[in-house]
């Protein structure tokens, strides 16, 4: 009993260390898309099905935020019912994040400093990845050690647009991806940290949802330049001007204004 007591008392003690995690993944979001539209790089003249994916992504950051909120202030209740409409959002997220990145690189959109390939591989594989560690913290519920943690390892698969906007990628390239990959690992190797300093040992959960994630990166590597990328690649790409380029080969730089 004095066990399970002590345990419960850790879970209480986190619930404030989370809360500043997940707000601190917002802030990151809210630099990275905020400096690029105060610097005139982002503009409300983007095609409607790109501000209606920026609405579902922006959507899904103040949900967890909020979630994560009501267990700080002991709401756990409320928490858990809204759990299932995470989870119905995540297959949301799944339909519009990969639609929106064919568009883009049917539309040859893709970001400079990545390979169209890549960015269109890294993008579905990345929400993929986003809802299948988030659907598991779901399964995981009834065990908040490991749910909470599994929560912020999906949450870091989503980070890479706004990284990608923060770290200098056009300086890095061609190692832009990892590059902004190594800085999305920043929140659950601060986790891993926490664990350590704060109960000796670093939560299994943890290094499950790590491995994850270098998994999903390395296997982006692999899948994109591989004939199944190219393929993926062409048929996304049949009838548009993206068909036109090459997936492999960096877009030029954009000019200097």
């Amino acid at each position: 009993m004095a066990t399970i007591a002590t345990s419960r008392a850790e879970i209480r003690d986190d619930r404030g260390f989370f809360y500043v995690l997940a707000m601190a993944m917002a802030l990151a979001n809210v630099i990275g898309f905020g400096t690029q539209f105060a610097m005139g790089r982002s503009s409300f003249g983007a095609p409607a099905l790109v501000h209606f994916h920026a609405l579902v992504f922006v959507g899904w950051v103040g949900f967890f935020v909020f979630q994560t909120w009501l267990v700080s202030h002991g709401r756990v209740a409320q928490h858990r019912r809204m759990g299932w409409i995470g989870a119905g959002y995540a297959a949301v997220m799944i339909v519009i994040g990969i639609t929106a990145t064919v568009a883009m690189v049917r539309a040859g959109r893709a970001p400079f400093f990545f390979q169209p390939g890549y960015f269109l591989v890294m993008n579905s594989l990345g929400v993929l990845t986003f809802a299948g560690l988030l659907w598991w913290a779901v399964a995981l519920r009834r065990r908040t050690e490991w749910h909470r943690r599994i929560v912020i390892c999906a949450m870091t698969a989503i980070m890479g647009p706004a990284f990608g906007r923060i770290v200098p990628a056009p300086l890095i390239i061609p190692w832009a991806a990892w590059g902004v990959f190594a800085a999305m690992m920043l929140f659950p190797i601060a986790g891993a940290i926490y664990d350590l300093r704060r109960h000796g040992r670093v939560h299994p959960a943890w290094w499950a949802g790590i491995a994850i994630l270098v998994g999903m990166q390395v296997t982006m590597d692999v899948i994109a330049v591989t004939p199944i990328g190219t393929g993926l690649y062409a048929m996304a790409t049949a009838g548009s001007p993206g068909a036109a380029i090459a997936p492999l080969a960096y877009p030029p730089f954009p000019p200097l204004s």
